[in-house]
């Protein structure tokens, strides 16, 4: 019997974000510890299962209450019939033909609502198992650009490239959405992107709240009408954004890991200035940065991004985050694609 199993994996924001929904420039990298996985196992008809944690009958109404808390009331199954829906779209029947139905099964390990791209990782896998299912390929660049037509224009999540294109191309990478960076494909569109690296980066940290963050759909809503209005503030902001994320690129090509500290640390004070933070998601960067560490968040809130030197602050940084609620790791930065 036919069987396929294809991963992606969650993604953090070095440098640069959030400006990659606004024409800016940026620096993200994989979390291999943390993933998305998605399998296709031939059947009689196309069906899609609920994940473990996704019930749809409960025990009682705290039980449906801590459910939704954890879940959200829209679970793994939209973001997966959006992308077979694209991804029937994009490539059309012809060239999907022959090949016996399937059931879709997922599974992940991502932390929810903390801005680790867990629901574009859940998508891309979904869009991995479709190609090779069918035996087809594409391109990392056009692979992202099609999770972030699905996201967008299939769910409405207003949402920019960048965790797509860590995803699609993993390892560590620099991305230019500029306008004079962008271009049109497949009628999708992408940005210029360059891989890093990997060894290039010093010791790095990630640390996510345990409960539940901020969905990107919150963030985002308030951030994009500001931006479209010309905000004066915002717009000088995203501008300084891409140069975090160019001044970045240049600290890590030279090794100068005091100068990546301090941009960092940079980047999360000007996000501070022009948006309103969770105060618990502040906090957690206070807490890191009281330990000698740098902070900043990874994507949207409820996750955080830093450097450290040594053993011993590294200890400090687990010990002072595990008060705040938070989990930690080092995240395992390299290329995992299978197939």
């Amino acid at each position: 019997m036919k069987r396929i199993v294809r991963r992606t994996y969650a993604r953090a924001g070095l440098l640069g974000n959030p400006s990659d929904g606004y024409h800016g420039k940026t620096i993200s990298l994989i979390v291999g510890q943390l993933f998305a996985e998605v399998e296709f196992r031939e059947s009689a008809e196309i069906a899609i299962l609920p994940m473990p944690s996704e019930r749809r009958s409960f025990a009682s109404l705290p039980s449906l209450r801590d459910s939704v808390a954890t879940c959200g009331y829209y679970g793994s199954e939209r973001l997966i019939l959006a992308a077979l829906k694209k991804f029937y779209d994009f490539f059309g029947g012809t060239r999907l033909a022959g090949e016996p139905n399937f059931t879709v099964s997922a599974t992940t390990n991502i932390p929810r609502s903390v801005g680790l791209a867990g629901s574009s990782a859940i998508v891309m896998a979904t869009l991995r198992a479709a190609l090779g299912w069918y035996g087809l390929a594409l391109a990392p660049d056009v692979l992202a650009s099609l999770t972030l037509a699905v996201e967008r224009e299939e769910l409405g999540i207003p949402a920019g490239l960048q965790d797509r294109v860590i995803q699609a191309y993993e390892g560590l990478v620099f991305m230019d959405f500029s306008l004079e960076g962008m271009r049109n494909e497949h009628g999708l569109a992408m940005g210029r992107y360059e891989t890093l690296d990997p060894q290039l980066l010093p010791p790095l940290y990630v640390a996510y709240a345990i409960d539940q963050g901020e969905p990107t759909e919150v963030f985002h809503h308030d951030l994009r009408a500001r931006f479209a209005a010309g905000e004066p503030a915002v717009v000088a902001g995203m501008k300084r954004f891409a140069e975090l994320a160019e001044l970045g690129r240049a600290a890590l090509l030279r090794r100068d890991y005091r100068e990546l500290h301090d941009l960092i640390n940079a980047n999360f004070d000007l996000r501070h200035s022009i948006c309103r933070l969770n105060p618990a998601h502040r906090a957690m960067v206070e807490a890191a940065r009281a330990t000698g560490a740098s902070a900043k968040f990874c994507g949207s809130g409820g996750a955080i991004i830093g450097t450290f030197d040594g053993a011993g602050m590294y200890r400090a940084l687990a010990d002072t985050l595990a008060r705040q609620g938070c989990g930690i790791l080092r995240p395992h930065v390299g290329f995992f694609q299978e197939g």
